[in-house]
This record gives C-alpha cells, sequence and structure tokens, in this order.
C-alpha cells in the first residue's frame, strides 16, 4: 500500500501524559511510521510532542495564548484536574471549534496547493464535540475521517457502584446533536471509525462508512514470552489494576474472589488508590481475607507491568469502561482476564483468551466471577492455554502497528486505493443494558 501525506488533526496529544492525550499520541506516532503524517497540535502540547522525536514529517503548531490560558486556569481552579467529568466534555466545546477554525485558516492554501492526501482528526474522541474540518472540506479538494471515537456507554440501572458517579449532565449528552457542525461531521466524512460497539450503533445510520478500530493499543515491545514457571500445588496469583472509584467495582472482585482466598488457594494484588480504598480494606477484613490481599497503591507503569508477567488472573468487573487499556497490557503480560461484558473490556476479550461475565446484578455478577475464579484455580492447564492464546491475540492485533495498519486500510478505501475493509465490531450493545 502507498505511502499517504496526512493532516493528522490531535490538539492536546502528550507523550508524555496518560490516558487520551497518551493514547492519542501512540496511535500517531505508529501512523507517522508508515505514513508522511503532518501533526496538528495546539502549543501546549508543542514541548512534549518535540522531545519525543518521533518520525512525524512536521509538526504544525496552533496558537490561541488567550484561550489556552483561561482553559489552563478553568481546568486548575475550577475542574481540579478532573479529566473524567462530562462537564469538562462540555466546557471544551468552544475551544474545540476554536482550534479548528484557526488550524484551518492556517492549512487550508496548503490543502489547496495539494500537499495533502487526506484530513485524519484522531483527537477530541468523543463523538459529542463535532469537527468543523468536515464542514470546511464537504466539497474538497480531499476527504475527511474522523476517529477512532469512543464515549456514550449508558450508565447500566441496579449498580449502587454507579449512583454515586453519574452526572447530572449524562441525561443532556444527546443534545450534542443540536450543537453547530455535529450533524455535518458525520454527514460529510468519508469514513467514520468508531472505537466500541457502543460508539459503533450510535452511527449505524452510517454503516456504508462505518469502521471498528479499537480505541487503545499496546508497545510491542511489552509482548515477550511466557516465563512463569508454577510449581504443583501453588497459590493462583490474582491482580486488580485501576483507579479505587465506585465504577471500577473491585468490592466485586474481592467478594468474588473470596472463597479462593479463605480457603488459601489464591493471593489478590490490588495495585491502584482512590476514595474506596479505606472501604475495601475494611471489607477485606469483613470477608475474613485482609491476609491474603495487598492493597500496593500506585505503583509506576513498569513495577505493574512486572506485577502483571507473576499475575495468573486479572481481575477486573469494571461496570462502567470505554476503554480497555489496561486490559490489552493483562494480554500481553500473560494474565488471563476476567471482565465484566460491557464497555471496552467487553469488546475485547473473547472465550479463547478469558472470561467475559453478563451485566445483570451485583450478586450474579459475583456469583459468576466466583465460578470462573474457582475453575481457574483448579484447572492449570486451562489457564496455561488461556494466557498463551491471549499473549498471541495481544502481539498479533492489540499493538499500536496494527493499529495503525487497520486506519490505514480505512484510509487507502477513502482514497479508492483498495477494496473496503470489513472491520465490524465483536458485539453489538444489548438493549437490556440500557438504564
Amino acid at each position: 500500500m502507498s505511502r499517504l501525506r496526512i493532516l493528522l488533526l490531535a490538539p492536546d496529544i502528550n507523550p508524555e501524559s496518560i490516558s487520551m492525550p497518551y493514547v492519542t499520541y501512540s496511535h500517531a506516532a505508529a501512523l507517522a511510521e508508515l505514513h508522511d503524517v503532518a501533526l496538528v497540535i495546539g502549543s501546549p502540547s508543542e514541548g512534549p510532542v518535540r522531545r519525543a522525536k518521533s518520525p512525524f514529517r512536521s509538526i504544525e503548531v496552533v496558537h490561541m495564548p488567550l484561550l489556552d490560558r483561561f482553559r489552563a486556569w478553568t481546568v486548575r481552579e475550577i475542574f481540579k484536574h478532573n479529566y473524567y467529568t462530562q462537564v469538562l466534555t462540555a466546557f471544551n466545546y468552544p475551544f474545540s471549534l476554536a482550534f479548528e477554525w484557526r488550524a484551518w485558516r492556517q492549512l487550508r492554501r496548503r490543502i489547496a496547493a495539494g500537499e495533502f492526501d487526506v484530513v485524519l482528526r484522531v483527537m477530541p474522541m468523543t463523538p459529542s464535540l463535532p469537527s468543523p474540518f468536515a464542514f470546511f472540506l464537504r466539497k474538497g479538494p480531499i476527504p475527511f475521517v474522523i476517529g477512532p471515537l469512543n464515549g456514550g456507554l449508558p450508565w447500566p440501572a441496579g449498580f449502587s457502584q454507579l449512583k454515586s458517579q453519574k452526572e447530572w449532565i449524562s441525561s443532556l449528552r444527546n443534545f450534542y446533536r443540536l450543537l453547530p457542525f455535529a450533524r455535518s461531521t458525520y454527514r460529510n466524512a468519508a469514513a467514520i471509525i468508531a472505537a466500541s460497539s457502543q460508539t459503533y450503533s450510535e452511527f449505524a445510520v452510517y454503516s456504508d462508512k462505518l469502521f471498528f478500530v479499537p480505541e487503545p493499543g499496546i508497545a510491542r515491545s511489552l509482548c515477550s514470552s511466557d516465563s512463569r514457571d508454577p510449581q504443583p500445588g501453588s497459590k493462583a496469583e490474582l491482580v486488580f489494576v485501576g483507579g479505587l472509584v465506585p465504577l471500577k467495582a473491585c468490592d466485586l472482585a474481592l467478594r468474588a474472589a473470596a472463597p479462593i482466598l479463605r480457603n488459601n488457594t489464591a493471593r489478590f494484588t490490588v495495585i491502584g488508590d482512590g476514595p474506596e480504598r479505606g472501604r475495601l480494606e475494611q471489607l477485606a477484613k469483613t470477608l475474613g481475607v485482609e491476609d491474603s490481599v495487598i492493597f500496593c497503591g500506585w505503583l509506576s507503569h513498569a513495577e505493574v507491568l512486572k506485577r502483571m508477567r507473576t499475575a495468573d488472573i486479572f481481575l477486573f468487573p469494571s461496570v462502567r469502561d470505554n476503554g480497555a487499556g489496561v486490559v490489552f497490557e493483562a494480554l500481553a503480560c500473560g494474565a488471563v482476564p476476567v471482565v465484566a461484558d460491557f464497555g471496552g473490556p467487553g469488546d475485547i476479550v473473547h472465550p479463547e483468551v478469558g472470561f467475559k461475565v453478563a451485566l445483570t446484578d451485583e450478586s450474579d455478577m459475583v456469583t459468576q466471577m466466583e465460578k470462573i475464579l474457582t475453575e481457574l484455580a483448579q484447572n492449570r492447564q486451562l489457564l496455561q492455554r488461556l494466557r498463551q492464546q491471549g499473549m498471541i491475540y495481544a502481539k498479533e492485533h492489540l499493538t499500536w502497528e496494527a493499529k495503525a495498519r487497520a486506519t490505514t486500510q480505512v484510509l487507502h478505501w477513502v482514497l479508492r486505493q483498495a477494496p473496503k475493509p470489513v472491520f465490524l465490531p465483536p458485539k453489538m450493545l444489548h438493549l437490556e443494558y440500557l438504564s
């Protein structure tokens, strides 16, 4: 396939950050290995991006000094760096429009001169922040592609873990369709890349130009061979990694693991911290398993990977998780995932590499996970088979390189240089999960 000249929009990309800024950077850098990428970023991202020395053809910086300072002050003083609140997403709407307007004015002559083959917007990742670029390019001269898009995951009813975290603005999310550029973005896009079954279903009306490519990825260097050598009768090593907040549902993991922890056939390591830690430590005492549970707090990324490479089972019953980056890492490290069949984790895990638990109610989820953990603790052959298949799956399908290759196939189809790829989501959202 030919090397493309991609104008890639990613205003808040940051290789030195975490979550979306890092995920976007890794995807952009992988694309830059395959194509000539002109990366369009906001001025606050310039320093980290240049320090990373990735092979971008050029770095195009959009300067909005007054708006950038006001936005930074608001995020710091008003939102207290809470990047997970949906109110911040709504707040970012005018800044997103301003960035693309300035980027268009800065680059439109070069676009018209034929310097680029395609515009790809990879950030913002949420569907609720539309793109003026799609409108600007509605008549050419080059196509506009958006994605991967993720978000909009419903809040399942019947889970106490979600009651304290659901925000009032969640019920207003669908009003984004009434905002300027909301309809033209997806009507005029040459292709829409969705990163979850939920987002795919949201844009099903555009099925003729809709593709599924997962949101996260992993470095190929993470996919090493399995060095475990479990001794007969050794304990099963369980691990949870994530923020100790209600929706991650670590309490369900503890309750499900309690029987094999009490009979001394397993150990459980909890990596992460947050407001739920005290309650979880008390729950471990109430369940009588405190001697078999280790709360590590936050560890360095390198240490987390080291712990996962020695773990047998990655227990992650998060009841609302758009992405699944930590599940990718668990698979690559050889920890067999046991996850809730919802959102990002439910899209990635399949029966040949791990277990998915139906999102029914708290009690039933605990019962389902308890049976799975009991079987895995007793059946080392099954555990080893799933582990090996999961590591192969991660190496072949879940790396940044694999994600860049999939995106490349979409772009070549848009430019009529290749047949249409078939990238369907692994599952569609079940209606009974909707609140």
